[in-house]
């Protein structure tokens, strides 16, 4: 059932006070093509909704919304190596990790504690930690908008790059993801190296390493740089960590020594986007409800009643003051409605 004229500040983790026009959640590909089929699914526009965890809406939606919650949990296979899990789109995301550790299942430990739905993670190729979702990414079955097709999508399909995948790109809004199949590990492979993990397992006094571990150990990390979306409306980082050539790189560390940066593969630098805007003094700062947060600059907050459009407006004079003193141009992470 459509309904009309729906408060949006439920449905999207900064908590704006946006209204659509028209809104309707699905719980399964049928309820989704039955919305489809009503005159308003082609005659406005239209917006498939997960968790709303990276959204900032800007204005109301003069158009139809479709929740996506589609869930269930279920093993689809397995081999020597792999266990094959499939959740469905709208399953949270750190229940579904929460589930895969319970079994003993590695390659998604470093990724606890992420807001959002299962959906969302192939479309971002959400990463944290020194992992990826494509590191663990089966396939996926998403329902094309137009024609009602279900499309199989596995790995090399979704073309995943940082926070990228074809659903930002070349496919943006024309699928809705249905479910999403994972590959993973009967024997772990524990990866420690990225940000203060191992501290943290050495302040937890953890003498052997396990999923378990490296999951509360990402946790506690999260939990203590990162705003509860619960308690302070915020969609985590705002931003994406730049990358730059070498002379760039080079250029930066002779003016600036302190310069936060990661070596790539491919020659280049990745620059961490935090240590930038804190160091254009932003960390902490706040206009009215709208905010930098205290603990973690790449992080914009909704003290309260913000606006989409003064968060935005913020997150543009971030962009603005970082280019001026660096030469370096960050990019929103989060999708601006």
């Amino acid at each position: 059932m459509i309904s009309e004229n729906v408060l949006l500040q439920p449905y999207n983790t900064f908590g704006i006070a946006a209204t659509a026009r028209y809104f309707a959640d699905f719980s399964g590909t049928e309820a989704l093509k039955a919305l489809l089929h009503d005159t308003r699914s082609s005659t406005l526009p239209l917006m498939i909704l997960g968790g709303g965890s990276n959204i900032l809406f800007t204005q109301d939606y003069n158009g139809l919304i479709l929740k996506n919650n589609i869930k269930g949990i279920e093993i689809t296979g397995e081999d020597e190596e792999f266990i094959y899990v499939k959740a469905g789109a709208g399953e949270n995301w750190h229940g579904f990790v929460r589930h895969c550790i319970s079994l003993n299942l590695a390659g998604l430990e470093n990724l606890s504690l992420i807001p959002g739905n299962v959906g969302a993670s192939p479309m971002q190729n959400i990463g944290a930690y020194g992992m990826e979702i494509k590191d663990t990414f089966h396939q996926l079955e998403a329902l094309h908008l137009k024609d009602h097709s279900v499309v199989t999508f596995n790995n090399p399909d979704c073309k995943f790059g940082y926070r990228e995948s074809v659903f930002k790109k070349e496919y943006k809004d024309q699928f809705a993801i249905l479910n999403v199949t994972y590959k993973l590990c009967k024997q772990p492979s524990f990866n420690t190296s990225y940000g203060a993990i191992n501290q943290e397992l050495e302040r937890m006094h953890v003498t052997e390493l396990s999923i378990q571990a490296i999951s509360q150990a990402v946790i506690n990390i999260r939990q203590s740089k990162l705003p509860d979306p619960a308690k302070i409306g915020n969609a985590g980082s705002f931003f994406k960590n730049p990358t730059v050539d070498l002379a760039k790189y080079e250029s930066l560390r002779a003016s600036f020594p302190g310069v936060v940066a990661y070596p790539l593969e491919n020659g280049r630098y990745k620059l961490a986007a935090g240590w930038l805007i804190e160091e254009c003094g932003w960390k902490g700062f706040r206009n009215g409800d709208a905010g930098v947060h205290a603990s973690q600059a790449l992080v914009l907050v909704n003290y309260g009643n913000a606006t989409g459009h003064e968060i935005y407006q913020l997150s543009q004079d971030v962009l603005d003051s970082v280019q001026e003193k660096f030469g370096v141009a960050l990019e929103r992470e989060v999708n601006i409605v």
